[in-house]
């Protein structure tokens, strides 16, 4: 991720930590009277100076206000907000490990939530847009039901959620559509037990009938909308910048991009390396990697700014 030191001077930008206890719990603050909207809450964070990254200003301010030193810390989101005083441009990091005892010098008070659960509230209106988006995983599986068997890949899935999979996408373009829409009906049902979110690719049809949680676009259909299909979570397959700013301008909840690496699904198609993928992200929306990937990809994914990884063949491996 090649951070940018020159601030302009239209934007005020800012550096936030969402700051993970080992539980999965965030660290949210209340702001304090005499500042701007007091009593509201926010990720722990503050401005970035003359000749300071994002990631410099994090540092230096989570010691400042908290008294931690940050260990790993991982570009993630960076959204854009108008208040009536300021341009902000916040810079999100997730910051997974730190040393040094919490002592707060600028909030009212401190409290850790859970993502999905938060029960304190008002949300400083630049930090709410992000709040849907940690509820997601960190690992997207899709589905290989044609090449592996139905039976089988119903198995390989029930082993994965009992493994903790979260977020499923079905993608069977080439099952005929009554064994399609049997196996959709049974994945469905399988990942709702655990709790885990179901994507349908390209099908909004059978999205609906099959009680899934949302639509996946192709890059071809996403291109081609004006607005976000009426589904509570969209997502997108995209390769270019062009088509990551098409997926943010919906609003849709994030992306997937790649291929990353070739792969043997499509050999033909030329792979965007993990370079052209960090001067892609972060974006305002998560981004996860696919292509050729795994589980043991994840560390280069964060530290390229992507939210996660996205897979097929590995998502299934014993």
């Amino acid at each position: 991720m090649h951070e940018e030191r020159t601030v302009t001077c239209k934007i005020v930008h800012v550096a936030a930590a969402v700051i993970y206890r080992p539980d999965g719990a965030v660290l949210l603050g209340q702001r304090a009277p005499g500042t701007f909207y007091p009593g509201y809450w926010e990720f722990p964070g503050g401005k970035v100076e003359a000749c300071e990254t994002p990631r410099e200003a994090l540092v230096r301010e989570l010691d400042e206000e908290l008294g931690i030193q940050v260990l790993t810390a991982h570009p993630w989101l960076r959204i854009e907000h108008e208040y009536e005083h300021a341009h902000v441009c916040l810079h999100f990091f997730k910051v997974t490990a730190w040393r040094g005892e919490l002592r707060d010098h600028v909030h009212t008070a401190l409290e850790w939530q859970t993502p999905d659960a938060f029960t304190v509230g008002p949300m400083l209106p630049a930090n709410g847009p992000i709040l849907k988006s940690l509820g997601l995983p960190d690992f997207y599986a899709i589905t290989q039901a044609a090449g592996r068997g139905v039976e089988q890949q119903l198995a390989r899935l029930a082993v994965a959620l009992e493994r903790g999979l979260r977020l499923l996408q079905i993608r069977e373009p080439d099952l005929d559509a009554k064994t399609r829409s049997d196996f959709a009906q049974a994945a469905v049902a399988l990942c709702h037990r655990f709790g885990a979110r179901v994507l349908v690719n390209d099908d909004e049809a059978l999205a609906r009938s099959c009680g899934a949680d949302g639509l996946h676009l192709p890059a071809r259909r996403l291109m081609s909308l004006a607005q976000r299909p009426d589904f509570p979570w969209v997502a997108a397959s995209c390769h270019n910048r062009d088509e990551l700013v098409k997926a943010e301008t919906l609003g849709l909840d994030f992306a997937v991009l790649g291929p990353v690496q070739t792969t043997a699904s499509h050999p033909g198609q030329a792979a965007l390396g993990w370079e052209a993928c960090a001067d892609l992200l972060p974006r305002g929306l998560p981004v996860y990697a696919l292509g050729g990937l795994g589980r043991a990809d994840l560390a280069t994914a964060w530290s390229k700014g992507a939210h996660g990884v996205a897979a097929i063949r590995s998502a299934w491996a014993d």
